[in-house]
């Protein structure tokens, strides 16, 4: 069957579609598999720090990584969908930065840019994009032009990814106080108190030390959320040809609160997580068209494919000139 990919017929489709899977039900109205999700979230975090003495480390690094990455994924639904609460509580149930490393009020701002279609893996436009600009890039030196090719690999993004991106959002917003810009600042103060807290909980009260918390809670929940940004977004000459779709299973379907499903996602911004699956079920070839069969069958095979062989260039396709011309 052959659709229209237009982004007007997708954009009615997408209206229908959400339409059609409202419920009535108060369980969902009120977000309730999400609330669900959040107490298993912090109930699963206390635990583990509660019993961490007695777990060994290489159980406890992969459950505290999940743990932690599911955190983010519950941030991430707070953005887009979790409509049933009023904002400044879904926003409290959040906000606590267990994470460490990106406070949520930014993380909302800058994926909500992120969420511009039309601006997908544009340097400069697109906040969580991987790209670099040609001009950007001829003035690197060879160290990170290495660095930067490592990373569009499967085993260089997990492993080396968040050493990449932390030190870079952390220099951007330095140098917006260096210039006088000052807008961030009191996010930064407010996440930096909930952190210190967050720091004397784990220290004080269940005995582990900072160090311990920030390699297997920090890191390796950004090496989970490495994972699933790894092949969501590639440059295409349509826009809806750049964001993936990776069909896995339960275990990361839940972890990522189904936004393996990222097409989706983009076509469907406001769909609740749990109705995701549905809707790729039930529209699947639609989507599949819609996005040109940018489709995987799982991240086992995203890691044969590209373990050690970068997933793109890190050189964006289209000149600055060209990409301002595309989106103006």
């Amino acid at each position: 069957m052959i659709y229209d990919k237009s982004e007007a017929t997708m954009q009615r489709f997408s209206a229908a579609v959400v339409g059609d899977i409202r419920s009535e039900n108060w369980f969902f109205r009120y977000d309730g598999p999400t609330l669900l999700v959040a107490i298993a979230v912090y109930a699963s975090w206390i635990l583990l720090l509660w019993f961490h003495q007695s777990i060994p480390w290489y159980v406890m690094a992969p459950l505290a990584g999940y743990i932690v990455q599911w955190h983010f994924s519950l941030q991430h639904e707070a953005i887009h969908s979790f409509r049933g609460l009023p904002k400044w509580l879904r926003t409290a149930i959040v906000w606590p930065p267990i994470g460490g490393w990106f406070p949520f009020e930014l993380y909302r701002r800058f994926h909500s840019q992120h969420h511009r279609n039309t601006h997908l893996t544009f340097p400069g436009e697109d906040t969580e994009t991987y790209y670099h600009e040609e001009e950007d890039w001829e003035d690197y030196g060879p160290l990170w032009h290495w660095l930067y090719t490592v990373n569009q690999t499967f085993l260089g993004r997990v492993f080396l990814g968040p050493f990449l991106r932390t030190p870079r959002l952390y220099a951007n917003e330095i140098r917006k106080v260096a210039r006088k810009d000052y807008a961030n600042v009191w996010i930064w103060i407010r996440h930096f108190i909930g952190l210190g807290l967050i720091f004397l909980l784990v220290s004080q009260v269940f005995g582990m030390p900072i160090w311990q918390y920030l390699i297997e809670f920090v890191y390796i929940g950004m090496m989970f959320g490495m994972v699933r940004t790894f092949i969501e977004h590639r440059w295409g000459e349509r826009p809806s040809e750049r964001t993936a779709v990776v069909e896995s299973n339960w275990v990361f379907g839940l972890l990522f609160l189904w936004n393996n499903l990222h097409a989706v996602h983009h076509t469907f911004p406001t769909v609740a997580w749990y109705r995701v699956p549905r809707v790729w079920r039930e529209h699947r070839a639609r989507i599949i068209a819609h996005n040109g069969g940018y489709v995987f069958r799982g991240y086992g095979e995203i890691a044969r494919r590209w373990l050690l062989q970068p997933v793109f260039m890190p050189v964006h396709p289209p000149s600055r000139r060209d990409a301002q011309a595309r989106v103006s």
